[in-house]
């Protein structure tokens, strides 16, 4: 039985990593990994740490002696961090939001970012630059993730609304950088016309290919 291991920074993605996979490929044994001190430690240094990479690294190293042919990473903002460390592990490191990244550059020139943390929007920010000749607006939702943290999600996703459909205006396609802010595109009524891209299910059925 193949094993893929997921390391996230927050319990939001635990869960929706569990019923992706469940729907994909439960055949293939998936190893939760969790530490949400790393995202805080990211957001209040304003960059990932080298203490905060040390500890990845041995989170991935222990998912390889646990039997992992492969470890994703859940978070964007230490996106940058795995494919540092890459070549510090005997098996892949993946970052989820890779194939949203390069799915967003297929389908459109004008490609929006947006996020509620920006320790969060500017990696996604510039893994999406690399895809190619694109164009990057980056949104930064004021005041979203607090709301969400303090338990007032009606507030968050208001906010996440206001600007998604505000930034759907200006580009061809939109990038979430979070997977928190998923749901509130299905609350969106009519559908948006543009594609938003969330990178939790392409980046898990990508992780899942490989294997």
């Amino acid at each position: 039985m193949k094993t893929l291991a997921v390391l996230h920074t927050t319990p939001v993605t635990v869960q929706t990593m569990k019923d992706l996979h469940a729907k994909l490929k439960p055949e293939v044994r998936l190893v939760n990994i969790l530490d949400d001190s790393l995202l805080s430690d990211v957001m209040q240094a304003g960059a990932p740490t080298a203490e905060v990479q040390y500890r990845m690294l041995s989170y991935a190293r222990n998912a390889q002696v646990a039997g992992a042919d492969a470890v994703m990473c859940a978070c964007s903002s230490v996106g940058e961090v795995v494919e540092a460390l890459r070549p510090e592990l005997k098996v892949p490191f993946l970052r989820v939001d890779e194939p949203m990244a390069q799915e967003a550059a297929r389908l459109g020139k004008r490609i929006g970012v947006i996020a509620t943390v920006n320790t969060t929007l500017e990696p996604t920010a510039r893994l999406v630059e690399r895809q190619g000749d694109v164009e990057v607006e980056k949104v930064l939702v004021e005041g979203a993730y607090q709301a969400l943290v303090s338990g007032n999600s009606e507030r968050h996703d208001e906010l996440v609304r206001t600007a998604l459909l505000r930034l759907l205006d200006r580009v061809d396609v939109v990038v979430l950088a979070q997977a928190s802010m998923a749901r509130v595109v299905s609350t969106l009524n009519p559908a948006p016309a543009k594609p938003v891209l969330s990178s939790p299910e392409s980046g898990l059925k990508k992780a899942l290919e490989s294997l």
